[in-house]
């Protein structure tokens, strides 16, 4: 079986495994990971950007690196090769925990339970909960959601069709890495600034193709086109200003807005002005949306899997050319 079928059904089969069953229950390997890192962290940690260079080169490179030897041993089987994708895939692949847990906050504002809303949503993002109110909650929810769309689907199965096994294991050691020490607390502010470069620069494709896909399948693409170009750059981050507008204006709903992260309030600009506020309802749509999304991401990444590998072939081959002229 071609390298590029074992991706396709693999990565086919790991994303039906995620829509049927969401991440598994125990045993997580992306947790196991974060204990790991944690461990590394408590040995390498100093108020130092190198430091922290390090203990990023240390983790994500010890993760992408397992991947591919155990890649290189399954080479040989067509059928291990594909079972590993398909596990892989559904190990970092999280779109059905994501939709689980924004719905479980929108049956917690629509049953008019604030609290119990308030108490759900740290499950899906690190915004601090206490002062918001049901709207607040609700928009939060919708960004959250268009956020880890890229981070938690799409930014994996392109990194998947890009370098394979390692490429998904890479991606999301990366990803686990900026939401440990990339944020800018006083601990972090140096030594996490590696890890959250480097989640830059990883996100950045699977940012791109989430927009364009929102786009696609939102349902109001001129909306959602005329929000990503005029207000996406005024978004702090460069991979959720993007997403967060192209979502905004697919939903034809106003994100951004004042927010507060643990105890530290941020004043962010307003992305589809034009929109209405964040309804209740807006979160099941947000879900659907984001599902979509994954779903066509699938497919435009199996079908470019083909293109990456000839590219790279033809970029090993004028590299072996390269040193063949200087050795004479």
């Amino acid at each position: 079986m071609r390298a590029d079928r074992v991706f396709a059904y693999g990565a086919a089969l790991g994303l039906t495994g995620d829509l049927l069953l969401g991440d598994p229950r125990r045993g997580h390997p992306v947790a196991a990971f974060g204990r790991a890192a944690g461990a590394v962290e408590r040995v390498l940690w100093r108020d130092h950007r190198g430091w922290g260079a390090l203990h990023t080169a240390v983790c994500a490179g010890g993760a992408a690196s397992g991947a591919a030897l155990l890649a290189r041993g399954a080479r040989r089987s067509p059928a291990a090769s594909l079972a590993l994708t398909a596990a892989a895939t559904w190990t970092v692949v999280g779109g059905t925990s994501l939709g689980r847990e924004a719905r479980a906050v929108g049956r917690a504002l629509a049953a008019g339970d604030t609290a119990a809303a308030r108490e759900r949503l740290p499950h899906l993002c690190g915004r601090d909960p206490h002062a918001l109110d049901e709207q607040q909650i609700a928009r939060a929810v919708v960004e959250s959601v268009a956020e880890n769309t890229s981070d938690a689907v799409v930014g994996a199965l392109v990194w998947g069709a890009l370098a394979g096994v390692p490429g998904l294991a890479g991606f999301r050691a990366v990803n686990t890495l900026d939401a440990m020490v990339g944020h800018t607390s006083p601990r972090y502010r140096r030594f996490g600034w590696a890890s959250a470069r480097l989640d830059d620069l990883a996100g950045w494709p699977g940012a791109r193709l989430t927009a364009a896909l929102a786009v696609l399948a939102g349902g109001g693409a001129p909306g959602a086109v005329r929000a990503w170009r005029s207000d996406a750059h005024r978004h702090p981050s460069p991979n959720a200003g993007p997403v967060e507008a192209a979502f905004a204006g697919a939903l034809g709903v106003r994100l951004g807005g004042t927010l507060s992260y643990g105890g530290r309030v941020e004043h962010r600009p307003v992305l589809n002005g034009g929109g209405r506020a964040v309804g209740i309802g807006d979160i099941e749509r947000a879900v659907r949306l984001s599902r979509r999304v994954g779903l066509l991401a699938l497919g435009a990444c199996v079908a470019a899997r083909p293109v990456f590998r000839r590219a790279a072939g033809t970029a090993g081959a004028a590299a072996n050319r390269l040193r063949r002229g200087g050795a004479r």
